[in-house]
């Protein structure tokens, strides 16, 4: 009831469980999407393969905000189950010529079950011992990863062949950014639909107070390790596009600092909110192409230390952070309910 407009009542469960209540809503849904679908015809390619990196990121995002932003359960290895799902897809996609669509699957739930395999220590350690242990996580897998060379590659890396969906070939910017398109809606769809049933709210009381939601009668051991394989099958969903995006991956595309990135987007977008990783995902891969701009201009036009243009990049997103945490902390997604409130007596609305 807080998010609708003043004037406007839900009188049946139906239409309490309806996403898009308003009129405003619908406009906007309908406005998107046609932005959306007609994007390619005046996007070059340049901006379709930004548009496309932050599809992917949302969806990798929406799996960590599953798991951290509702369930209360930190992961800083984040990278490591999208890299799962990337060589998971390129193997099978072009060592044994499973179809595009087969393998992804398969690339989302091998990557859910290593985080479960992770997600095990859940019951025992919280809070920062937890992180640790996703990052050890982390360095396990990059391991394995970077010495099976007879099937990853090794340090080389791999090519991946080009998405393939009923003899249609995904090799343009613009065809790719449908396919990503559209797995980012259906992620999105997901997430949001998830967060309002049993298991979301159980994943929310978990996150609040696990002991006062164990008194209740929830299972902390099987919701953990749902949300991380929820979380983790998202992240290799991300993988799996990232690699037939590219066209070529190896364990470098996967780092720490991406991981840590993806922690820093959920809580600049706002934690345990289906827009947060949205917000985020926009925000810093905007931030982070407008850096990349900036770094030739300000080595060639400003008299700077060695390496200092270089670090700018890192010292920014850091910044920016710490800024958010300390003015901002429940991130873009309240600013945005804020805005709306504002406008909730528009005739329109109603």
């Amino acid at each position: 009831m807080m998010d609708l407009p003043a004037g406007t009542r839900n009188f049946n469960y139906a239409e309490d469980m309806t996403i898009f209540r308003t009129r405003t809503q619908k406009f906007m849904l309908l406005a998107v999407a046609a932005f959306l679908i007609a994007a390619p015809f005046w996007f070059n390619n340049y901006l379709l393969g930004v548009a496309n990196l932050i599809g992917i990121t949302i969806i990798a995002a929406t799996g960590l905000n599953i798991l951290t932003g509702y369930c209360g359960q930190l992961s800083i290895g984040h990278a490591a189950f999208m890299a799962v799902g990337a060589f998971t897809s390129a193997i099978l996609t072009g060592r044994f010529h499973v179809p595009f669509l087969a393998a992804i699957l398969a690339a989302g739930i091998l990557a859910g079950l290593v985080g479960v395999l992770v997600g095990i220590p859940s019951l025992r350690v919280k809070g920062f011992y937890l992180a640790i242990s996703t990052i050890a996580a982390y360095f396990i897998i990059l391991w394995v990863i970077n010495h099976w060379t007879n099937m990853t590659g090794g340090f080389m890396g791999m090519s991946v062949p080009p998405a393939e969906i009923l003899g249609i070939s995904f090799t343009s910017q613009a065809s790719q950014f449908y396919l990503i398109l559209g797995f980012t809606a259906v992620v999105i769809f997901g997430a949001k639909n998830l967060a309002r049933t049993k298991v979301g709210r159980a994943f929310i009381a978990v996150r609040d107070n696990d002991l006062a939601a164990e008194v209740m009668g929830i299972n902390l051991f099987n919701y953990k390790l749902l949300a991380f394989f929820i979380g983790c099958f998202l992240a290799g969903i991300a993988g799996g596009l990232t690699a037939h995006w590219v066209g070529f991956i190896s364990g470098e595309n996967f780092s720490l600092t991406e991981s840590i990135l993806y922690v820093g987007m959920i809580i600049i977008g706002g934690m345990g909110s289906t827009m947060g990783p949205i917000f985020g995902a926009i925000f810093i891969r905007l931030l982070g192409e407008v850096v990349t701009r900036m770094v030739p201009v300000m080595e060639s036009t400003l008299s700077l230390p060695a390496g200092f243009a270089t670090g700018f990049g890192p010292m920014l997103f850091g910044l920016v952070i710490i800024l958010f945490l300390v003015l901002e902390p429940r991130g873009i997604t309240h600013r945005w309910q804020l805005f709306k409130s504002s406008y909730r007596l528009w005739p329109f609305s109603y």
